[in-house]
């Protein structure tokens, strides 16, 4: 069979010239996902698309994290306009002027304070608010906005606004986690997603951790026949690598239908969601937390929110679902005791532009609203500065003023209660500075982000090359091996007194014997301690 390799398929971004030109754009990774082979997979609930992220257990699994709280993600597709969202009340001349024939008029908002409003059409979250179950973050963004909707998602999936590499900030985190996911799947999945076929977020370097059935009835019968592949037996080429792919894809099916639909089907909702995108898949969630899957982060989608044109009728139908689906979505869980443990937010990769267009409706901008909800929270309220409206960038943007991924390092490290050290890593090694979203994980006892009294390890990817790099404490002796992804040691890589400061290992050279490209799994051995992670051999 090695003597047929498959060849490597290369997929390269196309910067488009129009916005019309962009939306026609079919990348690699959203062909694949469509197809079933990776990614995007449609389980049938509720006739709602439901994907499943896959990692596996070789470390610490992530439902065994130091509480039991819960992430759902909410992705506003499209670019949600903030001004229409939470209006400025403070400065409404300056809002009206800029919009004349969009604008919010006054005596359809609900005052939050006296300076920000809710628009009517988002009412049902009035009680949220007043339930002190609602903050508002200001001006959010990043610095060098993209304006492509394809480019700008990857960045807010991979926390990259330079060069985003393939991968996203919970895939990485669950590749950490789970570096023998191929072979050793955890009984329920990490993650869960609905929609956004192609999205980075739950994109490791080496797999998109999702599996596809088309129907009620194809989950049905994997569910009972229970069929599972070989991935281990297999010809060490780019050929086994693939067929290995390939069975493990495969394999997530059948490990993971019978766990969730036995979640779904052991709990009902108890709140009168509609039949609209957003309330049919936060319904089908709130069944699953209630029927104790244990996933701790889901990801659904909202679309509609390019609005271009006739943005009042659009973005207002659409932000109704967002309302009323978030309220009751937490009536729901309240019943069972769970809307205190369950954390939402909206992203969206873009904002609007502050004034209008010519055919009613607003072109890409930059920074904008997000919203998190939850009973944890220590009540309502903003936070941040909100842009000015009159000093804008060389574009005619809002300007940000506040970082996205401050917000998803506060949510892992106060919220979920992972290690920051282990955040950073999966933040691509980047300090970013906390934000007082209203909890605080008491249990890890570290709050300072940048704190490097840890031991912090990364794989480092250069000119083809592979690397380890770490950071010493203190001088001692290391010992660093290298597995494939059964566990079967490969090589040693190091075995010698190291000194305090920074350390890197060219993994190929060190291991002195032929690696196969592909997925392995480093250990290191430091004062007693021992620190895995998954790595890529290019």
């Amino acid at each position: 069979m090695c003597d047929h390799h498959l060849p490597k398929s290369k997929y390269t971004k196309l910067h488009q010239e129009s916005h019309d030109n962009e939306h026609n754009q079919w990348s690699r990774r959203s062909f694949i996902q469509a197809l079933g082979l990776m990614g995007g997979g449609t389980m049938m609930f509720g006739n709602t698309n439901l994907s499943v992220s896959k990692p596996s257990p070789l470390a610490l699994a992530l439902n065994e994290s130091e509480n039991d709280n819960i992430l759902v993600i909410i992705r506003l597709k499209g670019g949600n306009d903030g001004l229409n969202t939470i209006v400025p009340i403070y400065d409404y001349d300056t809002y009206a002027g800029l919009r004349p024939n969009i604008k919010l008029t006054e005596g359809s908002l609900y005052n939050l304070d006296a300076d920000f409003g809710l628009p009517s059409f988002m009412s049902p979250l009035q009680s949220v608010w007043g339930d002190g179950a609602m903050k508002v973050i200001h001006g959010v963004g990043y610095p060098d906005q993209n304006f492509s909707h394809f480019e700008s998602s990857d960045i807010w999936a991979n926390t990259n606004n330079v060069d985003p590499d393939g991968s996203g900030w919970w895939g990485r985190y669950f590749e950490e986690l789970y570096p023998d996911y191929l072979v050793n799947p955890p009984e329920i999945p990490p993650a869960i997603q609905i929609g956004s076929v192609g999205n980075l977020i739950f994109d490791g370097y080496n797999s998109n951790y999702a599996f596809t059935v088309a129907n009620p009835d194809q989950l049905s019968s994997i569910a009972s026949t229970g069929i599972v592949h070989n991935v281990t037996d297999l010809p060490p080429c780019f050929y086994g690598e693939q067929l290995q792919f390939l069975r493990a894809t495969t394999n997530t099916t059948f490990n993971y239908a019978g766990v969730i639909n036995e979640a779904y089907e052991s709990s009902s909702n108890e709140a009168p969601y509609d039949t609209r995108e957003l309330s049919q898949q936060l319904a089908i969630i709130a069944r699953m937390i209630k029927g104790g899957l244990g996933t701790k982060v889901y990801l659904v989608t909202l679309g509609g929110f390019d609005t271009h044109a006739s943005q009042l009728t659009v973005h207002n139908q659409i932000m109704n679902d967002l309302a009323t689906a978030v309220k009751n979505f937490y009536d729901d869980l309240a019943v069972a005791g769970w809307d205190d443990k369950v954390l939402s937010m909206t992203i969206s990769e873009f904002g609007r532009r502050p004034y209008e267009n010519g055919s009613l409706g607003t072109d890409h901008g930059a920074a904008s609203a997000m919203m998190v909800f939850g009973s944890g929270l220590d009540g309502s309220g903003f936070v941040g500065e909100h842009p000015s409206l009159t000093t804008t960038d060389p574009f005619g943007n809002l300007i940000y003023t506040q970082d996205f991924r401050n917000i998803y390092a506060t949510i892992m490290i106060e919220w979920l209660c992972i290690d920051p050290v282990v955040v950073n890593s999966a933040m691509l090694n980047e300090d970013y500075e906390p934000v007082d979203l209203g909890f605080v994980c008491s249990s890890l006892g570290v709050s300072d982000f940048s704190d490097r009294t840890l031991f912090a390890h990364t794989a480092v990817y250069r000119d083809d090359r592979t690397y380890i790099s770490f950071n010493m404490p203190l001088s001692a002796h290391v010992t660093i091996k290298l597995y494939n992804i059964i566990g079967q040691e490969v090589a040693q890589l190091k075995n010698d007194m190291l000194f305090i400061g920074q350390q890197e290992i060219d993994v190929k050279t060190a291991a002195n014997t032929r690696l196969h490209t592909g997925q392995y799994i480093y250990r290191i051995s430091l004062a007693g301690e021992y620190y895995s992670k998954s790595i890529i051999i290019r």
